[in-house]
């Protein structure tokens, strides 16, 4: 188990939510249930996959999702899920190498990082490139960003 699969188990043991293994619908790999405080995966994913979905799910948890009948609810709760799981599992410093090596093509920098591309492209729409700077999740205001790179 990898130091970051450990720090998403002790985040779910913070939160206070357990995570089973079942079947589930044919498209789903995971799903958190606010009710019980449970997550529940598909058995058998590999290791970039469980990581994946876990943290996604984990996401869910920490912001008391619930599915809504409402469509634009429920893709923004995705949205932020998959944001959140990304700014958790790759590391700028680690994405910017993997980036050039796999000249900026998603699945190529997602193998690299153990993950899977969809959180590679989550965090990606996260990045704001200005001049020589890039700013990861950058919000309104002076100093509002996760994280900042100068790029000489």
């Amino acid at each position: 188990m990898s130091p970051i699969d450990q720090r998403l188990l002790d985040f779910a043991d913070a939160l206070g939510v357990r995570i089973e293994y079942r079947e589930l619908p044919a498209d789903r790999d995971g799903q958190y249930v606010h009710a019980r405080r449970v997550i529940y995966l598909r058995p058998g994913m590999h290791g970039r996959h469980h990581r994946s979905v876990l943290a996604h799910e984990l996401a869910h948890a920490l912001w008391g999702d619930v599915p809504s009948k409402f469509g634009p609810v429920n893709a923004k709760q995705e949205r932020r899920a998959e944001e959140w799981a990304a700014l958790r599992l790759i590391n700028h410093d680690d994405y910017r190498y993997f980036e050039m090596v796999n000249d900026g093509r998603p699945t190529g920098i997602a193998l690299d990082l153990g993950v899977m591309t969809s959180i590679v492209k989550a965090y990606q729409g996260l990045l704001q490139r200005i001049g020589d700077t890039t700013y990861v999740d950058a919000r309104m205001g002076a100093g509002q960003w996760h994280h900042r790179v100068e790029v000489a």
